[in-house]
């Protein structure tokens, strides 16, 4: 499981931490066997080194430290745990009835059905938001007096966003010019092979491993177009 990335905002941003650890708390008494927990900078920059400390210590504090994970399911059995259980799994079953009537996935996507589902969820949660419906603490309720700037938009220990300097930038694009440059000869026939089995449909995922240490994500996913097309969305 992972903790909800829509519940990051750049406002308050220091808040972030208090919600991932909520639902990090509410995923680890459910039984939850593998758990990514966010940055609570993670919305709007490359999490740093001490923001990422801070997420992995939910998890530890949650674990180690709260007496009720001990026991397995704690909250199992209870009434409004089973119901909203049922809740969700009727849901996803009208889900995805929903996608067996359009043809199923493939056919879905063919008229936009999960973008357009993805929008209109995002729509609504905006607007909630926006309008007070949704209450967000720091958000839009109990802001700041003052009317101050807020200082947790500078991720902890670092003073400001993380971005890419020019620098770092050419770097990346002459380390991927030098990768291309060594394997020049034993890409040729990697991505041949790689494309010789998905046009076959066998399990492509054997050529792929092959490819992947001589040949760039670029090199792959053009191999791939070459034989299977370029999706593009239909407007």
């Amino acid at each position: 499981m992972q903790t909800s990335g829509r519940s990051l905002h750049a406002q308050e941003m220091a808040f972030n931490d208090i919600r991932t650890t909520l639902q990090a708390l509410t995923a680890i008494e459910d039984h939850c066997n593998s758990l990514h927990t966010n940055a609570f900078d993670e919305a709007v920059t490359t999490p740093t080194q001490e923001s990422v400390r801070r997420a992995v210590a939910i998890q530890l504090i949650v674990n180690r430290e709260l007496g009720l994970t001990k026991n397995e399911n704690p909250i199992q059995g209870a009434y409004v745990i089973e119901q909203l259980t049922d809740l969700v799994e009727e849901a996803v079953l009208r889900e995805f009835e929903r996608l067996a009537e359009r043809g199923g996935v493939l056919g879905a996507m063919e008229t936009l059905y999960q973008r357009g589902r993805i929008q209109e969820e995002s729509l609504r949660y905006e607007e909630r938001k926006h309008s007070g419906q949704l209450p967000i603490v720091g958000v839009n309720t109990f802001l700041r007096p003052d009317g101050a700037a807020d200082a947790s938009l500078a991720p902890a220990g670092d003073g400001g966003l993380v971005r890419s300097s020019d620098a770092e930038k050419r770097a990346q694009l002459d380390a991927l010019r030098a990768f291309q440059s060594r394997h020049a000869d034993a890409a040729p026939a990697a991505l041949a092979a790689l494309q010789r089995a998905v046009v076959a449909q066998e399990n492509c995922f054997d050529a792929l491993m092959h490819a992947a240490p001589v040949a760039s994500l670029g090199q792959i996913s053009d191999a791939l177009f070459e034989v299977g097309g370029r999706y593009r969305r239909a407007m």
